[in-house]
């Protein structure tokens, strides 16, 4: 198998129990990149003009004096790796919704672009801050193959502790949530998103994990992970939104 990002950090919590925080903690005076390998991301922030926001490249986010800045930062009290996605910012055209996130590269620069064949793994270690409504932690995003825009699937946080998987009904839109677990806010839990033999979503939350059949209307796009905080509600607020920070952040395929 192919492991494609790491973090570095040796020590984190069980995966069947949700905690307050990891035993060991990150470096807090670098830069995420510091602590994390960034080398397969790219971020995307809720700034920048109207319908464009701002991307900062893999090599901008690399090493200890990698970028940050309000929205993507270290915590100094615990090396957390930190997304601050506020009701008020930049959307993409196709959302409107506010964004701090990666999203899967490839380590030439290149976008992320696999198929649904094989062995495909996006792990993480995280805890929600805060949230206003609703927040996306991580994705399967459709990536070439046809004109949609529309995930494949993705992985909310809600207000209430509860944590839902959305799945997409087709390329053409329509999403069945299905609840797989319920972590009070602040509370530091894990997540594995799998594609497995090109038709299958296996997740896990906390060690429990559940399959979901992927739709064959699926099969002609290529994929690419997303993670961070893609905050589902809006107003005129920029002190309002959904802050996320991650423990630990792995990818692989094989």
């Amino acid at each position: 198998m192919r492991v494609r990002a790491l973090f570095v950090l040796l020590a984190v919590p069980a995966l069947a129990a949700a905690t307050a925080l990891p035993a060991v903690a990150a470096d807090p005076s670098v830069a995420p990149g510091g602590n994390f390998d960034l080398s397969v991301w790219q971020l995307q922030e809720p700034v920048g003009s109207p319908g464009k926001p701002t991307t900062i490249s893999s090599s901008r986010l690399q090493g200890a004096n990698g970028f940050q800045d309000s929205y993507f930062y270290t915590d100094t009290r615990d090396g957390a790796m930190t997304f601050w996605a506020p009701e008020k910012g930049v959307t993409t055209p196709n959302s409107n919704y506010a964004r701090s996130e990666l999203r899967e590269m490839n380590r030439d620069g290149s976008a992320a672009n696999w198929s649904l064949s094989g062995s495909h793994k996006l792990s993480a270690t995280l805890r929600v801050v805060s949230v206003t409504s609703n927040v996306c932690v991580g994705q399967v995003h459709l990536g070439t193959g046809g004109s949609s825009t529309k995930p494949l699937l993705e992985l909310y946080y809600r207000a209430s502790g509860d944590i839902v998987l959305g799945t997409e009904n087709s390329p053409d839109g329509g999403q069945t949530p299905h609840t797989v677990g319920h972590v009070s806010l602040g509370k530091t839990w894990t997540y594995t998103i799998g594609i497995s033999g090109g038709n299958t979503i296996d997740l896990t939350v906390n060690g429990s994990t559940t399959h979901y059949s992927i739709p064959s209307s699926f099969k002609a796009y290529k994929q690419y992970f997303k993670a961070g905080s893609y905050n589902q509600s809006s107003s005129d607020s920029t002190t309002k939104g959904a802050r996320v920070a991650f423990y630990g952040l792995n990818v692989s395929h094989g």
